[in-house]
């Protein structure tokens, strides 16, 4: 029984995550096991921190109560009775806390009982030195105090100093308890290091292995498919697969090679179809355009045969309205004819110096006496295709001048900006402008915002620059409103289409945005 690709890719997922849950699981373990030896490490961190706050209390206690002896002064008992108060309740909480360790309790209580002897030693000698400087305002030290033998006699030190050598041995413990217990903390990390590498790297190399066995089992197969694909898009349609695993691979592979057939008919029957409406487009421009030569023709005849003095003005209106009128049907199917041509007739790239096409263009449009041209300081120069270019600027450049509401003064100016992979070529006109809710339909074949016995316009002139800048990989918009002005803003690749991969979509600004996607 053969296995299929399907059990194969699931069997090798399922291995995996066994191993990565039973990687998280001992790892988990390996984890308490740290964090329980750091609480631990830190809990005897907090023990000796305590028992140092514990004795640093008692000596200060100790100074005060000195330091009230020798001068009498009630201020020097305020260290005295805030080390009072900061024990109270200490032993009982450091004794929580080394409850598991029996001989640090012990020491503990020996402390707790000392302290309890000293500090009745001393609350006596407090009360006996207030009532001595009581009798007598001039007493000093120890004079007049009934105790005065037993403090002379060092009986506090002795017990202060038994206080201090017990706190030391029980923070020397705590210390040595404490390196233990960072040895065990250190170990533990090391083992779940260990641990945690090995079987990493054993996952690691299990899933090597098993991809290596993925690759092989998929490489041959789809070097084969990546080469039917290439062929096709080099236009190879007659490319065909064999693969005889009998597997979801072989089901792929099968629905290429159909593909292939398919999308070769498919090609054949639209190149087909494409060249009988070449030849229908030109053969019923020619058809069209015989009668239309016929109808100007003859207006003219009748106003030669009649004498154009001898027609009233109404008949020669209408005859030259006959004829502006087959001049624009005329336009009007040059420019379907053109829009169609778009892209579909090769045309070699070749080095264009945008300012001199720019200029030609101008001189091409022949503007009338008062309008500028401005063009700016930085023009590019670029391998493209120069008659598309020059078309896009002459459609722009002409409808600016064609519109403009005082031509004897107007201005257009072009610009040009770097946009990476682009550049973003820009024609403003400070004519009438363009109401927002005209700048989509303004692109859109025989659409235009005048009267067309007002201008002769075919609209089809910003459908063909349209079409003619998306199919270089490039973006067009306007960015205008009623009264101020048009601004076409439109992106030109600066490599041919093909010749290297865009790394980004041709940007716009946000402005002009929408009417790009139209």
């Amino acid at each position: 029984m053969k296995i299929n690709l399907t059990t194969k890719l699931f069997a090798g997922f399922v291995l995996l995550l066994a191993l990565f849950a039973a990687v998280v699981i001992i790892y988990y373990q390996l984890a308490g096991q740290v964090l329980r030896n750091s609480q631990a490490v830190e809990s005897s961190q907090r023990v000796s921190r305590k028992g140092a706050n514990l004795l640093r209390s008692i000596v200060d206690m100790e100074t005060g109560f000195r330091g009230f002896l020798l001068i009498g002064n009630e201020a020097a008992l305020e260290n005295y009775y805030e080390g009072e108060r900061e024990l109270v309740g200490s032993f009982s909480e450091l004794r929580d806390m080394v409850a598991d360790q029996p001989e640090q309790v012990v020491l503990v209580d020996r402390v707790q009982r000392l302290y309890q002897q000293w500090a009745g030693y001393t609350h006596m000698l407090v009360m006996e030195k207030r009532e001595a400087r009581r009798r007598n305002p001039q007493q000093s030290a120890l004079e007049g105090m009934p105790h005065r033998r037993l403090a002379e006699g060092l009986a506090g030190k002795q017990v202060m100093d038994n206080i201090r050598q017990l706190l030391t041995d029980f923070d020397q413990r705590e210390a040595t308890t404490r390196i233990v217990l960072r040895q065990r903390l250190n170990q533990s990390i090391s083992r779940a290091q260990w641990l945690s590498g090995s079987l990493a790297i054993l996952a690691l190399v299990l899933g090597l292995i098993w991809s290596v066995y993925i690759v092989r089992l998929f490489a041959k197969r789809l070097r084969g498919m990546l080469d039917l694909a290439r062929r096709l898009a080099g236009g190879d349609y007659s490319i065909q697969i064999v693969d005889t695993e009998q597997d979801e691979v072989s089901e792929l592979t099968n629905a290429l090679n159909v593909m292939a057939r398919t999308v070769g008919a498919n090609i054949s029957q639209l190149e087909s179809r494409n060249k009988e409406l070449d030849q229908f487009a030109y053969v019923v421009s020619h058809d069209l355009k015989a009668p239309l030569r016929g109808i100007e023709s003859a207006s003219r005849w009748i106003e030669e045969d009649i004498g154009r003095e001898q027609l009233s003005p109404s008949i020669r209106e209408f005859l030259g309205l006959m004829r502006q009128r087959v001049h624009r049907m005329e336009n009007l199917i040059t420019g379907i004819l053109e829009l169609a041509r778009v892209g579909r007739v090769a045309q070699a790239n070749e080095t264009v110096f945008v300012r001199s096409l720019l200029r030609d263009v101008i001189d091409t449009l022949n503007p009338p006496p008062g309008f500028q041209v401005e063009l700016p300081f930085f023009l590019p120069t670029l391998t493209t295709n120069a008659v598309q270019l020059q078309q896009v600027f002459t459609n722009l450049i002409s409808n600016a001048i064609k519109y403009h509401d005082h031509p004897e003064t107007g201005t257009v100016r072009i610009g040009c900006d770097d946009a990476g992979d682009y550049y973003l070529f820009t024609v403003a006109d400070d004519g009438p402008g363009i109401a927002p809710e005209y700048h989509e339909r303004i692109f859109v074949i025989f659409q235009t915002l005048t009267e067309r016995d007002t201008f002769e316009s075919t609209g089809v002139g910003l459908a063909i620059v349209k079409k003619i800048v998306e199919r270089q990989g490039g973006r067009i918009g306007v960015k205008s409103a009623e009264g101020s002005g048009a601004k076409f803003i439109f992106t030109w690749p600066k490599q041919p289409l093909g010749a290297k991969p865009t790394t980004a979509e041709a940007p716009l600004p946000a402005a002009v945005a929408a009417p790009a996607s139209a």
